[in-house]
């Protein structure tokens, strides 16, 4: 897990880690703000506590082991009962519950859990605590929401710069608008192959019940990386490269960009299967007859 973010919430600063796609918030943190010598131990305890947990568990955690629980929730409020964090995980298998050393080291729970644990600190508490963290969520979706702006713009200027340079390069200057799209969606489909590694056409071959075009299921990197593969074919045209030389440097800079995509913190979203990618494995593609020079051209656009 990794430190991302904090809120404070009633004079209390909170830690906030993300591990597998969810938050986790700090619950030593939030001690913080109970009064008295309270330990997280003692929300543990609490039969009350223990149920919650088991049935979150239940719901979100398929190797949850219900024998141990069933112990647990057995002894949990007598007098006798004591449970640390790091035991609860232990013997349960839960996901729930975290309890880590190191730079950000502490107890973490899911964000469900966190509210809860909030009610027993206060009920104002938890109150403030669900208002901090959907501000600190409006404000990510927010900048997420800015970045797709903005990169669905340099998509539409990147287009334009291609086309200008198709129309500019390759168009003989007089053409009909037929023969001028046929040239267009010949480019449009060396992009396909160079980044997807197939053209329009084969992709609707391939799903043929599947709604818009290969680009509409595109994710963002694919996406990312060919607006940026728009420009450079622009400027390898403007340098009269033939088209059966564009398209294997072009794959190979669509590999390396998404390679680098994929390796940013901020923009790693496609997980690892066997050690390969299913976005690199796809912008590979084989050296035939097609991609040696004969075109692209499915008549179709892209």
């Amino acid at each position: 897990m990794k430190s991302t973010r904090k809120i404070q919430v009633k004079g209390v600063e909170i830690s906030i880690v993300r591990s597998h796609e969810n938050d986790y918030l700090s619950l030593t943190d939030m001690l913080k703000a109970k009064d008295g010598d309270f330990f997280i131990s003692d929300w543990l305890r609490n039969r009350n506590t223990v149920e919650f947990l088991g049935i979150w568990e239940g719901v979100h955690n398929p190797a949850f082991n219900y024998g141990e629980f069933a112990t647990i929730k057995s002894q949990a409020g007598l007098n006798s009962y004591k449970l640390s964090v790091k035991e609860w995980v232990e013997k349960t298998n839960a996901i729930g519950l975290r309890a880590t050393t190191g730079r950000y080291g502490g107890t973490y729970a899911h964000q469900d859990i966190a509210f809860e644990f909030g009610m027993w600190i206060s009920a104002e508490f938890k109150v403030y605590l669900i208002k901090e963290f959907q501000r600190l969520k409006a404000e990510e979706n927010g900048r997420l929401n800015l970045e797709w702006s903005l990169q669905r713009t340099l998509a539409k200027i990147n287009y334009r710069i291609h086309t200008d340079a198709i129309k500019e390069t390759l168009l003989p200057p007089v053409i009909t608008r037929q023969h001028a799209s046929l040239v267009y969606a010949n480019e449009a489909d060396l992009l396909n192959v160079a980044l997807f590694g197939k053209t329009a056409k084969e992709w609707r071959a391939d799903h043929p019940d599947a709604e818009g075009n290969i680009r509409d299921h595109a994710p963002l990197e694919q996406l990312v990386v060919l607006s940026n593969l728009e420009s450079i074919n622009a400027v390898l045209i403007r340098q009269g490269l033939p088209q059966s030389e564009r398209v294997f440097k072009l794959n190979e800079i669509a590999i390396t960009q998404v390679r680098t995509l994929l390796a940013s913190t901020t923009l790693k979203r496609v997980a690892l299967v066997s050690g390969k990618n299913p976005l690199i494995e796809r912008t590979k593609f084989r050296k035939d007859a097609r991609t040696a020079g004969q075109g692209f051209s499915d008549k179709e656009p892209k």
